[in-house]
């Protein structure tokens, strides 16, 4: 069986410092940052699922674990990658521990690459037909990770017509003092538009005057220039 040294080696061997350089950048692990404190070692993302397809049969869920309590990035994000995987392949009981085993570490799916590599994948398919109301808990987290993880996980939902929680979860998180948690909710509920344009626009309708500017461009950048200009000067 493999184990998470035989993957820490081979993403070893895959790293790039000047890539690690510009990725620590981008996600802000720099000191002030969102993501200050993390390590980078500059693996792109492809070739971190290209070493999770390999590795997601073999590697045992301790081990996979193991891989997601580390300090290097893209060793985590390779675990949330293998955990999809085995999420989406598992029966009940394996589904359980990995939803489980994400919950639990939340304080280590700690930017926005991470929440968005796994809640919509796991949190959100897992609760489809379960009580939601772990996604409240989240919600009104001090952490931004879990109230990010919180909304981006009903992408599941939006995915099977249902908007409920999306909405719900956007009138909690509107003055969310955070912008990575701001753009999910304008993203998600871009998300119900693209399926259901009348549904996002009632909920805008009583909102989008006191949301804040980067939720609200996030939420109707699809819609008709023309629109997008009187959502934005408040004329509508």
């Amino acid at each position: 069986m493999a184990t998470s040294v035989d993957v820490r080696q081979e993403l070893a061997r895959l790293a790039d410092p000047r890539r690690a350089e510009a990725l620590s950048r981008y996600l802000q692990m720099i000191p002030g940052g969102y993501g200050e404190g993390d390590r980078a070692i500059g693996v792109s993302v492809p070739e971190l699922r290209r070493v999770a397809a390999r590795y997601w049969r073999d590697l045992s869920l301790a081990e996979t674990t193991k891989l997601l309590g580390d300090g290097v990035h893209e060793e985590r994000l390779t675990s949330l990658f293998i955990l999809v995987r085995k999420f989406a392949k598992g029966d009940e009981q394996e589904r359980s521990r990995i939803f489980g085993i994400t919950l639990a570490n939340t304080g280590r799916i700690n930017n926005w690459d991470l929440v968005d590599s796994s809640a919509p994948y796991i949190v959100g398919p897992w609760l489809i037909d379960k009580d939601r109301s772990v996604l409240d808990r989240l919600a009104e987290s001090s952490l931004v990770w879990e109230r990010r993880i919180a909304i981006m996980a009903t992408l599941a939902f939006i995915k099977a017509g249902d908007f409920q929680w999306t909405f719900r979860l956007s009138d909690r998180l509107l003055h969310d003092p955070h912008d990575l948690v701001r753009k999910a909710v304008g993203w998600m509920l871009r998300e119900v538009g693209n399926r259901d344009r009348d549904a996002e626009e009632e909920f805008l309708a009583h909102r989008y005057r006191v949301m804040p500017r980067v939720m609200l461009r996030y939420a109707i950048e699809k819609f008709e220039p023309q629109l997008r200009r009187e959502y934005l000067s408040g004329a509508l």
